[in-house]
């Protein structure tokens, strides 16, 4: 992705097309987004990430899924619930559930401390918040651990902590 930003992105809503060059790359990303976060940060032009209730593991969220849906598969819940957002097929759901691709605990010894910041609610219901402490302390990331909150919505935690982010940024 961050590959084609010079080639423009279409904004879908008008239509107009923005071609952006970036000398600084912060990304935000909330739960399934949180894994991709983390996981751009491994990419050198990352500058910083924000991760906020992030699946750090994605071997051990099988169990969450239940608590979510009803549906035997939960691959096309997602994809009802969520539109386009997510195009997994089952096969590559179950992919995930391996725990090698998409996952950031596989790649902690490459994770980069410095340049991760992580929100969690010990109360989320979904993404377990002792995997992403446990995350947190073996590779040394920054973790804002709150008792309360549920499954975190990122846009409240941008808005609630801007400060604290900003300054993260500008380290």
């Amino acid at each position: 992705m961050i590959d084609e930003l010079p080639k423009g992105v279409k904004e879908l809503a008008f239509g107009k097309k923005f071609s952006l060059n970036p000398s600084e790359i912060f990304v935000i990303g909330g739960s399934f987004g949180g894994a991709a976060a983390i996981l751009c940060s491994l990419d050198p032009r990352v500058k910083r990430v924000v991760a906020n209730c992030p699946v750090v593991d994605w071997s051990i969220v099988k169990a969450s899924e239940k608590k979510e849906t009803s549906n035997k598969s939960y691959a096309a819940y997602i994809r009802q619930a969520f539109g386009n957002g997510y195009r997994l097929s089952e096969a590559n759901w179950r992919k995930l559930h391996r725990g090698k691709f998409y996952n950031p605990t596989a790649r902690a010894a490459e994770i980069d401390p410095a340049k991760i910041m992580m929100f969690h609610a010990k109360d989320d219901p979904f993404v377990p918040w002792r995997s992403v402490d446990g995350f947190a302390r073996k590779t040394g990331a920054r973790l804002r651990l709150l008792e309360k909150g549920g499954h975190l919505r990122t846009e409240y935690i941008v808005q609630r902590y801007w400060p604290q982010i900003a300054k993260f940024f500008r380290q």
